[in-house]
Order: structure tokens, then sequence, then C-alpha cells
């Protein structure tokens, strides 16, 4: 990968990522606030603003150095997480559905807006502006609907996780909540095998193809 292109991917990619891991964060700490935890909003986490949810090594080194060793064919990272005090919430175990839901509704809105300019694009003449807002919505699509799935495994501290830990009786549920402080290194070591390709692919293309049947393409 030459390095004008690699400029010319960042450019089309960077709106579609900043867009995806600031409404999941900021959902979060909406929802919390909602639900009577008032610590993100203290913070100043409830914000559309990029910069309150970038992390330096997760949402801007690791991606791209992940992006060129695999030529643009794989993409991994994260944002800086939006703090939750659960125990903050009026209902903790129940509240804790709710909040952690929130990141992943949140990219799911955002898969269904850019599949909304992807029939935008679809509409346009060819030209400047047509081709790459085509490319620059087909990566949104794509990004949520990863970061969606991906949040969604049963895995704290992964969104799914704390669903999981929610829905699952007492004792169960803490046995789960045990895995958290090792939860990344486990999600670590199955991006850099085939297993998390494996379990991910099958729901991520059935979400494009349910999305692309909803828009018509």
């Amino acid at each position: 990968m030459d390095f004008q292109s690699l400029i010319q991917d960042i450019a089309i990619g960077a709106l579609p990522v900043l867009f995806a891991i600031t409404l999941h964060e900021a959902a979060h700490g909406y929802v919390a606030r909602y639900f009577g935890d008032m610590t993100a909003y203290q913070q100043g986490r409830i914000s559309l603003n990029p910069l309150r949810h970038i992390d330096p090594v997760g949402t801007i080194l690791l991606p791209i150095l992940m992006y060129i060793l695999s030529h643009g064919s794989f993409l991994f990272g994260w944002a800086k997480p939006v703090p939750v005090n659960f125990g903050a919430l009026r209902h903790p175990k129940q509240d804790m559905l709710w909040v952690a839901l929130a990141g992943p509704a949140a990219n799911l809105f955002m898969a269904l807006f850019w599949g909304i300019w992807i029939k935008v694009a679809l509409m346009s003449p060819e030209g400047y502006y047509a081709n790459p807002l085509m490319e620059m919505a087909q990566l949104g699509v794509k990004i949520n609907v990863v970061l969606m799935v991906l949040n969604l495994l049963p895995l704290p501290p992964l969104d799914g996780g704390r669903i999981a830990v929610s829905l699952l009786p007492h004792k169960m549920a803490i046995k789960l909540a045990g895995i958290e402080p090792y939860g990344m290194f486990i999600l670590i070591g199955l991006a850099i095998t085939p297993v998390l390709g494996w379990v991910l692919t099958p729901p991520i293309v059935w979400m494009i193809t349910l999305i692309n049947f909803i828009f018509g393409f």
C-alpha cells in the first residue's frame, strides 16, 4: 500500500470512524444519566466532540498499524470508554442492560444513516463528489455493523458481556462479571487468530445484507 493510497483511505474513513465511536460512547453516557448515573455527564463525556472519546493508541495508532499490516483488509481498535458507575443507577442490574445496549443501538442507527447516503450517492450523477461519497457511506455501514456485532459479544467489558450480566441469574452473573479484568486480553488474543473472524463474519454479512435489502441495493 503506497502512501498516497493510505492518505486517501484515511480521508474517506475518518468521518465514519469518528462518528461511529463518538455516538457509541456518548449514547452510553446519555442512557446512564437517564437512569441516574451522572458520572459521564460530570466528566463531559456526553458529547459529540470526537476528541473527548479518542484513545491515542486504540483509536489512532493501532487501527492505522493494523490497516497497513493487513493491506487494508482488517481494522481493529477501541475508543476511550465512557465511565459508568453502575452502582449509581436506580436499579443497577436491570438498568445495566439499557446502558450497555445504547452503544450497539447507536451503531445500528449510524449504519442505517450511512445506508441513506449510499442511496443518495446512487441517485447522484457520477462525478467528483458521488464516488467518494459512495466509498465513505459504504465504509460507514461496514464500520458500524462491525462495531455493533463486536460489542454484542457476551464478553465483559464489551457491551454484550454487560447485557449478559444483566440478564443472567445472580450467581452466574457474578462469575461472568469476574472475567472483566481479562476480557480485553481475551479479545486481543482472539483478534490475532482466525477465531474472531469466524465468529463475527456470519452476523456481519447477515446485517449488511439486511441493510442492503432495506434500501433496495
